[in-house]
């Protein structure tokens, strides 16, 4: 007898990238998991002060960090904290991570916070023309230039901004992002690497 169809409530996986590679459960809400490495104390809300300590731990420079904690927290924090009066201490609700998203972005997360894996494979097939996987900084240049909506200054500033920062970052010694390193941001492992590899070394300035 036939096996009977799988529930539609069935958790379906999807795996982006090579054979091997870990998957990512579609209904999953990788964008906290990515904003959670920043969250120090686990107490849901990532403050200035952790988003530096964060960029610090992954080998940030002082300048480097000192402007992320600014500008990410001053970026997100009252659009991840709907009907809330605003806080001069610019806290950022993980909880609600995925309202800050903007514009001018790759795609590969949705409006829920949630992991594209064709949107993933896109940054590739469409920008990758040296290497099939990596990424030259000229390559990742005409990546965020194709993103770019029109009249969307924010999302333009944000998406140039944190790209730039993951290149300065994470590059590899031949100057080149790999697609296992862009998949790590996506799925929240990247830091945890980063941090890793940067805790034995002296720290940036």
């Amino acid at each position: 007898m036939a096996s009977s169809p799988p529930s539609l409530n069935q958790k379906v996986e999807e795996i982006a990238g090579g054979i091997g590679e870990k998957s990512i459960l579609v209904e999953e809400n990788v964008l906290q998991k990515h904003a959670a490495f920043f969250d120090m104390n686990r107490d849901g809300l990532i403050y200035p002060w952790e988003t530096f300590k964060g960029m610090r731990e992954i080998g940030g420079g002082i300048f480097l960090s000192f402007g992320s904690a600014i500008f990410i927290n001053v970026l997100l924090s009252q659009a991840t904290r709907p009907g809330k009066f605003p806080s001069l201490l610019f806290p950022i609700e993980i909880k609600n991570i995925q309202l800050g998203k903007h514009g001018s972005d790759s795609g590969v997360y949705d409006t829920q916070g949630r992991f594209v894996p064709s949107k993933f494979e896109a940054i590739f097939s469409k920008h990758a023309h040296k290497n099939p996987n990596s990424l030259t900084y000229d390559e990742l240049k005409e990546m965020i230039k194709a993103n770019r909506e029109p009249r969307d200054l924010k999302g333009r500033i944000g998406s140039s901004a944190e790209w730039s920062a993951l290149y300065h970052l994470a590059k590899d010694k031949d100057g080149l992002l790999q697609k296992d390193t862009i998949r790590a941001v996506y799925d929240g492992s990247l830091f945890e690497q980063l941090k890793n590899q940067h805790s034995s070394s002296p720290k940036k300035n």
